[in-house]
């Protein structure tokens, strides 16, 4: 078995003492952006006992008035893009457009669609356990301009 030189066994030592120092600081100082450098919050921290949880969902309302689910069966976009992209969304709501046009594509048969909102399902949560009880809120419109 050959051994290793002098220099090969500096710049592991190097390299291993780096991924370390980087490790620590992302522990430290880190977000979700920084993984597997920083801590994955989803798995490191856990919400108050009482806090309510959220459920986000996609939904339109076509011509005939009837309520659509705009999910990814619908529309191709996963739920996590739109919640990932929230923000965008509320301080542009034009955005849903494209949301509409990609329910539009996936169901060409579909009455056509005259809004689109993002919204929120509150769960009631006491004493970490569901109470049952839940409230939505609309966190962005989008309305289709004749």
């Amino acid at each position: 078995m050959d051994t290793l030189t002098s220099r090969g066994r500096a710049v592991r030592v190097g390299v291993t003492a780096l991924a370390l120092a980087v490790l620590l600081a992302g522990t430290l100082w880190g977000d979700d952006d920084h993984f597997p450098f920083g801590p994955f919050r989803m798995y490191s921290t856990s919400d108050p006992p009482n806090a309510d949880a959220r459920d986000t969902r996609v939904e339109g309302v076509d011509i005939t008035g009837d309520l659509v689910d705009l999910g990814e069966r619908a529309t191709g976009i996963r739920r996590a893009e739109i919640e990932g992209q929230q923000a965008r969304y509320a301080a542009d709501p034009g955005l849903l457009r494209e949301v509409a046009e990609a329910y539009t594509r996936r169901n060409p048969d579909a009455p056509q669609l005259t809004e689109v909102r993002i919204v929120i399902r509150w769960h009631d949560i006491t004493d970490r356990r569901p109470t049952g009880r839940w409230f939505d809120e609309t966190v962005v419109r989008w309305q289709v301009t004749p």
